[in-house]
């Protein structure tokens, strides 16, 4: 933007295609259609990031441990150093990270299309209050013409007065 507060061709141009883009956001709002795999991704990184999960979660190693190291069902399955746990936990998390990988990656595209959207809002505002610039400053010119005519009038006026 110019200092003088004038818009050039472009972006008026510019202005215009905003303008038409958010009438077209307006009628028909963008669904979001997301497949099986990204609902999925979403299902599980939602479930693996909740508190509900951790808990539960930890509540099932404690009695896997509590259970292996008493004895408690007879026989241990999975003796310390708790091998067999390890091996589970290394395979939830070998499936879980790439998962959660994806579904940040889809929450990484839609935040970056709202990212655009604001964007676009920020820059047609901006224009829109140029043009309110432009618009007040040629009302203040019309104004200080015409308040220089009355005054000019004025000043006629008591130059003839004066001669008279």
């Amino acid at each position: 933007m110019s200092p003088d507060h004038t818009i050039t061709q472009e972006e008026r141009g510019l202005l215009h295609q905003l303008r038409q883009w958010r009438r077209s956001k307006i009628k028909a709002p963008p669904k979001e259609k997301m497949s099986l795999g990204e609902k999925a991704a979403d299902f599980v990184a939602g479930g693996v990031g909740s508190w509900s999960f951790i808990l539960s979660q930890s509540v099932l190693l404690i009695i896997w441990i509590i259970l292996n190291a008493t004895g408690a069902l007879g026989e241990p399955w999975d003796p310390y150093p708790f091998i067999l746990l390890n091996l589970v936990l290394s395979f939830q998390a070998a499936y879980t990270a790439p998962v959660i990988l994806m579904s940040q990656n889809r929450q990484s595209d839609v935040d970056r299309g709202r990212a655009e959207d604001d964007y676009k809002v920020n820059l047609k505002a901006e224009l829109e209050i140029e043009l309110l610039h432009q618009k007040v400053d040629m009302m203040r010119e019309q104004e200080i013409a015409r308040l220089q005519q009355i005054i000019e009038e004025l000043v006629a006026r008591l130059d003839a007065r004066g001669k008279a």
